[in-house]
C-alpha cells in the first residue's frame, strides 16, 4: 500500500465561528474565538528600572499598527500586526495592573556568583519573592499574567552550561560543589544552617525553567522577555549593532500578544473539523538529575481535549529509566497516566458541557518510543471498555523527497507505507504563503500505529491538524504536532524543583508552561 497524496490544509475556528487556514488571517478579520475580558489585559511587569521602561514602551507600540519591513514577496508569511486591540479585541494599558521593580545591583551581584547552581537559584529568588509578595485585593487589582523582564546577562549568565568569565565572577557565600551538596543530602550535617545552605543544589540551573517551576502553583502563569528581545537597538556591539538577532518587530508582537493572550484570557483560536469525544495525550519523560538512583524519571501528559482546551498532569517520579530500554512505565504507573487523563477530561467536560461527565471516546496516545506490554496493559486497564485507546510512535525520518520544482512537496504531504504506518510532511510549500520557510529539503514524520486499531489516515489528518495549535506563536503552522512540540521543556520545568506531592498530582493548565 504505497501511495503519495495531500492532506487539505487544516482550518482553524475564531469569533463569529469564522473559519481560515492562517491565525494571523483570522485574528485580524474576526477576533479570537474567546472573547477578552471587558477591561482588557490585566498585566503585571517585573524587572529592573530599564526594563520595565522598555517594556511600557514596547505595550505602547503594540497598541498600533506594526509594519513588517518586509520584501514584498514576504508580505504573506510576515504580515503586518494591526494593532493589538484590533486583533484581540480588548484594550491593553500602557501601564501595568502591578509593577515591581528589582534592584539593578542586587541583580547583578547574583548573576555573577561563581558557583552556577546559587547564582541562578539567588537570581530566581529575587523575582520569585517580590512576586510572592505582592499581594493583590479586589478585582480590578488582579493580574492575570506576569510579564518578567530580564537583562541579557540573565540569559549568559544563568543556563545550565553558563561560565562567568574571570574577573567578572564573585565568590559565592557558601562555596559548596554540587558533590558536596549531593553528600550533604545524603548524610545531612548536624547544624540546620548548614544544611540549609545546599538548597539550591536541589533546582536545576536554568533561570526560565527554576522560576516557573517554584511559581507553578503559587502565582498567574509568567511570560519571561529579555529586554534585548523587546529593545535590541539598546544593546549594541562594538560595530554599532545589535548584539542580538532577533524577528522583526510585527512577528514578535504577533507572537508575544498571542501567547499573553492565551495565559491571560483563553484561546485564541482551535481546529475547526475535530472529532468529538477525542482526546490526545503527549507523554513526557524527564530524568531526574538531583536523584541519588540514576535511573528515577520523572513521567508526566500533555493533554488536548476536542475543544482546544489543554492541560498538563505529572505522574509519580519512577525507575522509568534504562540506559538499554530507555524509558519505561510499569503496569502501575501506565495506569494512573491514563487515570487521570480520565479524571481530567471529564472534570473539564463537566465544566464545558453543563454537567456532562462523560468520558473521551478514543484516546491517542503520542510519544518518542515504543512501549511494551506493561505499559499497554496499564494504558488498558485504566481505559476500559468505554474507551478506544490508540498509541502512535511519532519520529523524525531521514527520508527526503527531491523534485525537479523550486520548492519541496507541499506540506500536509503523506507517503502511505502501510495501513498502519506512513511518512507525514508537516513542513513543505505552502500555497496560502506562496513560499516554504525553511532553508533545507524537508523532513517528514515517520508515524506508526504502534498499539491499538486507527486508520493511519485518519491519524496523519489529526498529526498535521496540532501542528496548529501552538499558542506559543502566531505562525501559519508548526513543525510538530503540539503533543510532542512543549514534551522537553515541560519536562524540564517539572524536574527544575522539587514539588511535594499535592503539585505532583494537581493538573495544570498548558498555558503555566509554554
Amino acid at each position: 500500500m504505497t501511495k503519495l497524496q495531500r492532506i487539505p490544509e487544516p482550518l482553524l475556528t475564531f469569533a463569529y465561528q469564522q473559519a481560515v487556514a492562517d491565525p494571523r488571517d483570522g485574528l485580524s478579520l474576526f477576533g479570537p474565538l474567546d472573547p477578552g475580558k471587558v477591561y482588557g489585559m490585566r498585566a503585571g511587569v517585573i524587572g529592573t528600572k530599564e526594563g520595565i521602561a522598555i517594556f511600557r514602551g514596547w505595550i505602547k507600540g503594540i497598541n498600533n499598527a506594526i509594519g513588517s519591513a518586509a520584501e514584498p514577496q514576504e508580505l504573506l508569511y510576515r504580515p503586518t500586526f494591526p494593532g493589538f486591540s484590533t486583533a484581540f479585541r480588548i484594550p491593553w494599558n500602557p501601564e501595568p495592573n502591578a509593577t515591581i521593580e528589582i534592584n539593578g545591583d542586587e541583580l547583578s551581584n547574583a548573576v555573577h556568583l561563581q558557583d552556577r547552581h546559587q547564582r541562578v537559584y539567588n537570581a530566581v529568588s529575587l523575582f520569585e519573592s517580590a512576586i510572592l509578595n505582592d499581594k493583590r485585593e479586589g478585582e480590578t487589582n488582579a493580574v492575570d499574567v506576569w510579564f518578567v523582564i530580564v537583562p541579557p546577562d540573565v540569559k549568559r549568565l544563568c543556563s545550565p552550561r553558563s561560565k562567568v568569565m574571570p574577573g567578572e565572577a564573585t565568590a559565592a557565600p557558601d562555596l559548596y560543589t554540587a558533590k558536596e551538596a549531593k553528600q550533604l543530602r545524603r548524610q545531612p550535617g548536624l547544624f540546620g544552617a548548614v544544611n540549609k545552605s545546599i538548597n539550591a543544589f536541589d533546582f536545576e540551573p536554568h533561570f526560565h525553567n527554576q522560576l516557573k517551576a517554584r511559581l507553578l502553583t503559587q502565582a498567574p502563569p509568567l511570560q519571561i522577555i529579555q529586554e534585548d528581545t523587546l529593545a535590541p537597538e539598546r544593546f549594541l556591539g562594538p560595530l554599532g549593532r545589535p548584539r542580538r538577532k532577533v524577528d522583526k518587530p510585527s512577528t514578535i508582537a504577533w507572537n508575544l500578544c498571542t501567547t499573553a493572550y492565551y495565559k491571560a484570557t483563553g484561546r485564541p483560536w482551535r481546529l475547526s473539523r475535530v472529532r468529538n469525544g477525542v482526546c490526545y495525550l503527549g507523554l513526557v519523560f524527564k530524568r531526574d538529575e538531583r536523584s541519588f538512583d540514576s535511573r528515577n524519571a520523572c513521567c508526566a501528559a500533555q493533554m488536548f481535549l476536542d475543544s482546544g482546551h489543554g492541560v498538563v498532569f505529572k505522574g509519580a517520579i519512577g525507575q522509568w529509566y534504562s540506559p538499554d530500554s530507555g524509558f519505561h512505565l510499569d503496569r502501575e504507573g501506565a495506569r494512573q497516566v491514563v487515570t487521570t487523563a480520565l479524571n481530567t477530561y471529564r472534570d473539564l467536560n463537566r465544566q464545558l458541557a453543563n454537567g456532562t461527565d462523560t468520558p473521551p471516546q478514543e484516546i491517542f496516545i503520542h510519544g518518542r518510543t515504543d512501549i511494551n506490554d506493561d505499559e499497554w496493559a496499564g494504558f488498558q486497564d485504566a481505559a476500559g471498555s468505554q474507551t478506544k485507546l490508540v498509541y502512535v510512535k511519532i519520529t523524525q525520518s531521514d527520508f527526503k523527497i527531491y523534485g525537479r520544482e523550486s520548492y519541496p512537496l507541499p506540506r500536509g504531504t503523506v507517503l502511505y507505507e502501510s495501513d498502519r504506518s506512513a511518512l507525514l510532511w508537516t513542513v513543505g510549500y505552502v500555497p496560502r504563503l506562496r513560499t516554504y520557510i525553511g532553508k533545507e529539503v524537508p523532513r517528514p514524520f515517520y508515524l506508526r500505529v504502534a498499539r491499538g486499531e486507527a486508520d493511519i489516515h485518519t491519524v496523519a489528518a489529526d498529526v498535521l491538524a496540532l501542528t496548529k495549535l501552538n499558542f506559543n506563536a502566531c505562525i501559519f503552522a508548526d513543525g510538530q504536532p503540539v503533543t510532542l512540540r512543549f514534551a522537553d521543556d515541560i519536562g524540564e520545568i517539572l524536574t527544575a524543583a522539587p514539588l511535594d506531592e499535592k503539585t505532583e498530582k494537581l493538573p495544570l493548565h498548558f498555558r503555566f508552561y509554554i
